[in-house]
């Protein structure tokens, strides 16, 4: 091989390296936030209180396509994410209330 295509291959490794550990973060950082709502979830259960809460959740979304933006990330793809994970969260605190 070359000494670019060796250097590519070496860059490539680096870069899937670093995807591989930002991946860990970002399964580690779900699981501790997915641990939280469903500490939620318990407490609206104990206290009757309903499992979604439409004014938070639009200002989850607006503050997170700030975020977004502010970080270079599609705020599109952002929201569909968010709303992907706040219909987890409102599914786990409906069993809660079964």
């Amino acid at each position: 091989m070359s000494d670019a295509i060796t250097r590519a291959a070496e860059l490539l490794k680096e870069h899937r390296d670093s995807i591989d550990r930002l991946d860990a973060v970002l399964i580690w950082t779900l699981a501790e936030r997915f641990a939280q709502t469903k500490a939620v979830g318990k407490l609206k259960a104990e206290h009757a209180l309903p499992p979604s809460d439409p004014a938070r959740e639009e200002q989850q979304i607006a503050r997170l396509e700030k975020l977004a933006l502010d970080s270079g990330l599609d705020p599109e793809f952002a929201k569909k994410f968010l709303n992907f994970v706040i219909s987890e969260v409102i599914r786990h605190h409906e069993k809660f209330q079964k």
